[in-house]
C-alpha cells in the first residue's frame, strides 16, 4: 500500500469524522475571470473600457485587471458549483451586450493573449482621479517597468474557495499541500499549450515554431504557468516559507520594506514628474507576489491585506493556476469546479508537514516541468528526492479523494463529485482528451495558427452568449449596478482632499502592514 492510499484509508475513518453534512454544505467557492478585449481580427482592442459597465474601481463583479483592454468578472462565494455559474453566466451575457452596442469586440477566450501591439503601446488600466484610483494605475505602470506589459496581458480563472471552522494554521497546511500537488490541475486543466509569435518576439524561451505565427511545446499543458508566464527573477529570491501565518506575514512584510537596486535605478517619478511605480522595494503591494495559491481575507477600505490577515487570520484561499478553457463558454467546467472543491478537501484534510527551502525548489521544478511537459509519455517528477510517475502519482492523489468526493456527494445528494474523480483517473490514462491536447488538435484546422484558432472559438463563444435569454429586468438590474458604480465613484473622488503623494506614503508605510505580535491571536 503506497502513502497516499494509506491516507485515503484514514481519511474513510477518522478524519471524516469532521466533516458533517452541515459543514461541507457550508462550503463556498467563487471565481474571478479575467479576459481581453479582442477585435475581429484577432488583435488587442485599444479602446477604453466600456462606459455602460459602470466603474471598474467600485462596480462589485465587472471590473478591470493590469489593462484597459482586460475585463475581469466577479461572483460571489456561492454554495455550489451551479449558483456560481449562473452568476458568471449573467455577467458574460451583460458585458456582450454592452461590448456589441459599442463596436464590434468580443472576449478571447484564451489565457494566452491575442496578437499584441508594442509593449509601450497596450494600455494600463484606469480607475479616475481619486487616491485610490491612481494608486492602482500606478502599481500597474510600476509592473510595466518592472515585467514588461506583455506578461501582464496574460488572462486566468481565480478560484476563491473557504469551509467553516477552519484555522489560518490548517488553510496554511492546506496551503503547503496545494502547491505539492498542484502539478496534477496543471496536468488535467491546463490549456495554453501554445501562443502567438508576437507575445515572445525579443525574448529568449524554449518554445517550438509549430507555424508562420505559433510558438507551442509539444507536449505543454500551461505555458501561462511555465517559464513564459507570471515569472520574476526579482521573486525568484523571495524564500517564502508558508509554515505558518507569522512566517508568511513576515516574509511578505520583508518584501514589501526591502529596496531593491534595479527598481530603484526606475524611480518613483520620471523627470517630468509623472510616477513609475508606487515605491522601490522588492514588491510595490502584496497583490504583487506571484503565486499558485494565496491565503486571502476580505478587507476594511483603505486596510492593506497584509494588515487584514495579521489581525485577523486567513478567512479564504484564492487558487490562481486555472487557465481560461477554450471549449467553454465561461471558461471553466462545472465538473473542473467540482474536482477542485474535492482537491481543496483533500489537501486540507491530510497531514502537511512543514516545507524547507529544498522542497520549495524541488516544487518550482515540477511546476516548470508539468507546464511545458506534462504529457509528455513517461515524464517523471520529484517527490523527496525522488523521481516518480507524473501518472502514476496523480492517479494515487485521486484515489486518496475518492472518500471526500463520496462525502460530498452525500451531502448534497448527488454523484457529481465521484464523476469528477472518475474523469479524471480516465484522463490520466488519456492525455489526448485533456484541454492542452485539445487545443493543439483543433488548431490543426486552422493551419496550426493559434491567433485563427482562438479567434474562431471567441466568434463562437460570442454568438452563444448573445442568443442566450436575456429579461428587460436583468438587464434594467445590471444598468442598475452600473450606475451605482459610477455614482460611488463619483463619491470617493469628492471626498478625496489628501495630495496623492502624501497618500503614496502613508499606504506604503510599513506600520499599515499590521503587529506581528497579533499574528499568533489571529492564527488561533
Amino acid at each position: 500500500m503506497t502513502q497516499l492510499q494509506a491516507t485515503a484509508s484514514q481519511l474513510s475513518g477518522s478524519l471524516l469524522k469532521d466533516l458533517t453534512p452541515a459543514r461541507l454544505q457550508g462550503m463556498r467557492r467563487g471565481i474571478e475571470k479575467e479576459s481581453l478585449r479582442a477585435q475581429p481580427g484577432g488583435g488587442l482592442a485599444l479602446t477604453p473600457h466600456p462606459a455602460a459597465l459602470g466603474s471598474a474601481l467600485t462596480h462589485p463583479h465587472i471590473t478591470t485587471d493590469f489593462s484597459e483592454s482586460q475585463v475581469e468578472l466577479v461572483t460571489g462565494a456561492r454554495p455550489d458549483a451551479a449558483t456560481a455559474l449562473a452568476e458568471l453566466t449573467e455577467l458574460h451575457q451583460f458585458t456582450y451586450r454592452v461590448m456589441q452596442d459599442a463596436g464590434d469586440e468580443m472576449l478571447w477566450v484564451s489565457s494566452m493573449p491575442c496578437g499584441l501591439p508594442t509593449d509601450e503601446t497596450i494600455p494600463i488600466a484606469r480607475f479616475g482621479s481619486s487616491n485610490v484610483g491612481r494608486a492602482k494605475s500606478v502599481y500597474r505602470m510600476g509592473l510595466s517597468h518592472r515585467y514588461g506589459r506583455r506578461m501582464q496581458t496574460i488572462s486566468g480563472i481565480h478560484y476563491n474557495w473557504s469551509l467553516p471552522g477552519v484555522s489560518s494554521q490548517a488553510y496554511f497546511g492546506l496551503i503547503r499541500n496545494f502547491r505539492r500537488h498542484a502539478f496534477l490541475l496543471l496536468y488535467l486543466f491546463g490549456a495554453s499549450p501554445a501562443v502567438c509569435s508576437s507575445f515572445v518576439a525579443g525574448r529568449q524561451h524554449e518554445l517550438q515554431k509549430l507555424a508562420a505565427s505559433t510558438m507551442y511545446m509539444p507536449h505543454g499543458t500551461s505555458l501561462r504557468m511555465g517559464r513564459l508566464g507570471y515569472q520574476s527573477d526579482a521573486q525568484a529570491s523571495l524564500a517564502v516559507s508558508y509554515n505558518s501565518l507569522e512566517g508568511y506575514a513576515a516574509s511578505l512584510a520583508d518584501a514589501l520594506t526591502r529596496p531593491y537596486p534595479p527598481y530603484e535605478a526606475v524611480g518613483i517619478r520620471n523627470p517630468g514628474g509623472d510616477y513609475n511605480q508606487l515605491g522601490e522595494t522588492l514588491l510595490q503591494i502584496e497583490n504583487e507576489f506571484y503565486g499558485t495559491i494565496r491565503p486571502k481575507r476580505v478587507i476594511f477600505p483603505g486596510e492593506r491585506p497584509l494588515h487584514a490577515l495579521r489581525e485577523r487570520g486567513v478567512e479564504y484561499i484564492e487558487v490562481r493556476l486555472m487557465d481560461l478553457d477554450p471549449f467553454v463558454p465561461v471558461g471553466i467546467r462545472s465538473e473542473t469546479m467540482d474536482f477542485l472543491d474535492v482537491f481543496l478537501l483533500h489537501c486540507l484534510q491530510t497531514a502537511s508537514p512543514p516545507d524547507s527551502p529544498a522542497e520549495i525548489a524541488e516544487l518550482a521544478r515540477n511546476q516548470h516541468r508539468t507546464a511545458a511537459r506534462g504529457r509528455e509519455p513517461g515524464l517523471m517528477l520529484e517527490r523527496g528526492g525522488r523521481e516518480v510517475s507524473l501518472v502514476q502519482w496523480g492517479a494515487e492523489l485521486v484515489a486518496a479523494c475518492a472518500p471526500l468526493a463520496t462525502a460530498l456527494d452525500a451531502a448534497h445528494g448527488t454523484d457529481r463529485y465521484s464523476r469528477a474523480m472518475n474523469a479524471a483517473l480516465a484522463a490520466l490514462q488519456a492525455p489526448e482528451t485533456l484541454p492542452s491536447a485539445r487545443v493543439l488538435a483543433a488548431m490543426q484546422g486552422f493551419d496550426n495558427s493559434f491567433v485563427q484558432f482562438v479567434r474562431d472559438q471567441s466568434i463562437k463563444t460570442q454568438a452563444a452568449f448573445l442568443q442566450m435569454p436575456w429579461t428587460p429586468e436583468q438587464q434594467a438590474r445590471f444598468e442598475q449596478m452600473s450606475r451605482e458604480s459610477v455614482a460611488e465613484q463619483k463619491k470617493i473622488e469628492a471626498a478625496d482632499t489628501m495630495p496623492f503623494e502624501i497618500y503614496r506614503q502613508q499606504y506604503l508605510s510599513a506600520n499599515r502592514l499590521g503587529r506581528p505580535a497579533q499574528v499568533l491571536m489571529a492564527a488561533g
